[in-house]
């Protein structure tokens, strides 16, 4: 399966489509040879995060990273060097002009998305962008129409959507399990120290972050709570800066009324400490499941003595973003790779991964204009 078995010798046109010849003179269209070879990364920022992206990438026997883009020159070389990348490139732009590159991994501040997955689908490279989406409406439809009409992917990453309690939760929910839904909440009682903020410029900003404890941190839990209880149809919040020196929230309440019927609580804070892991809690009126990134605390539902599943806890961020585990990472690199190969859409596309950027963008306008707001 490796792409050094491939050696490709010669090239040529039969009924309009190109071709391929391997050197034992079988011929291979393009869309068959990329069956075979590994798919090729790149990621465009080398923060925390990308780590996570070049691990996963490494660690899958179908995928390769062979290039990364980074501003700062020294970053990016002792970044490349301490992950195995031939390829480095002070200008994302640039690395877009290479030709053996299948995906790009977007590791830039939330506020420079858009741009990078534009720039990316008019190359012709398939796009796996952190979250959020990103902080404009504007664009993420702008990003969303660009790689609809270069054909390529996009998928966004959501990685708590991929552990075991959210696969069994949801599971719980299509059969029935709690009945109607009442309630869906999710509590992401986070903290970051000021240095945190300090670390980088554009951290806290309206400009580039584009928000703060919903929109860099909370983002996770409100796109799983939409997964598992369906969209919002109107919210009302607060939010604001309640201990720390930043422009935007690192404490919000909402209150959510779901289009099911069902009414939610979201909390997001990075000013509480110690911090907390993520809790989310699912009311209906046969049953209850309440769960958390450790694990299940509350699974019960009417006439049924069926225990709490098992599952592994997951190492979460609640007080430092290093700690964030990477296997939604390798899931989603994984499901990358499925979809490119299998000419599907990633389980994440674009249009579902802004749902959790749209609501969070209405809660900061109900808590600015202290009304609710509909979406």
């Amino acid at each position: 399966m490796g792409r050094k078995s491939w050696s490709i010798c010669t090239r040529k046109r039969t009924n309009g489509s190109m071709r391929l010849r391997q050197k034992n003179n079988t011929l291979f269209t393009m869309e068959e040879y990329s069956m075979k070879r590994n798919i090729r990364f790149a990621l465009v920022g080398t923060g925390i995060i990308a780590v996570n992206h070049a691990k996963a990438i490494a660690a899958h026997p179908e995928a390769e990273l062979v290039a990364i883009a980074e501003k700062d020159a020294d970053r990016g070389r002792a970044f490349a060097a301490e992950h195995g990348i031939g390829q480095v490139f002070g200008d994302y732009e640039r690395m877009l002009k290479q030709d053996d590159i299948d995906v790009v991994c977007v590791c830039v501040p939330s506020g420079l998305h858009g741009d990078v997955t534009i720039a990316s689908a008019q190359a012709g490279k398939h796009v796996l962008c952190e979250k959020p989406l990103e902080i404009r409406r504007e664009k993420m439809d702008e990003m969303i129409a660009a790689c609809r009409k270069y054909g390529v992917k996009l998928g966004t990453v959501f990685q708590k959507r991929t552990t075991q309690q959210a696969a069994i939760v949801g599971r719980a929910i299509r059969e029935g399990k709690l009945g109607k839904l009442v309630l869906g909440d999710v509590y992401m009682k986070y903290y970051r120290s000021p240095e945190y903020y300090r670390s980088a410029d554009w951290r806290g900003t309206w400009a580039v972050d584009g928000g703060g404890a919903l929109m860099n941190q909370g983002v996770h839990g409100i796109d799983l709570l939409l997964s598992l209880m369906g969209d919002v149809e109107s919210v009302i919040a607060y939010a604001a800066p309640l201990v720390h020196d930043i422009e935007v929230e690192d404490t919000a309440v909402a209150a959510v009324k779901y289009k099911n019927g069902a009414f939610g609580v979201i909390q997001g804070t990075t000013s509480v400490y110690p911090g907390a892991e993520m809790r989310a809690e699912i009311h209906g009126e046969l049953g209850s499941i309440v769960f958390a990134d450790s694990g299940f605390k509350v699974w019960k539902f009417a006439g049924s003595d069926e225990e709490a599943p098992q599952t592994a806890g997951q190492a979460e961020g609640s007080s430092d973003p290093r700690a964030i585990s990477g296997d939604g990472h390798y899931i989603l690199v994984d499901d990358m790779i499925g979809a490119i190969r299998e000419d599907r859409d990633p389980l994440i596309p674009g249009e579902e991964g802004r749902k959790a950027v749209d609501l969070i963008l209405a809660i900061y306008e109900s808590a600015r204009t202290r009304q609710e707001v509909k979406l």
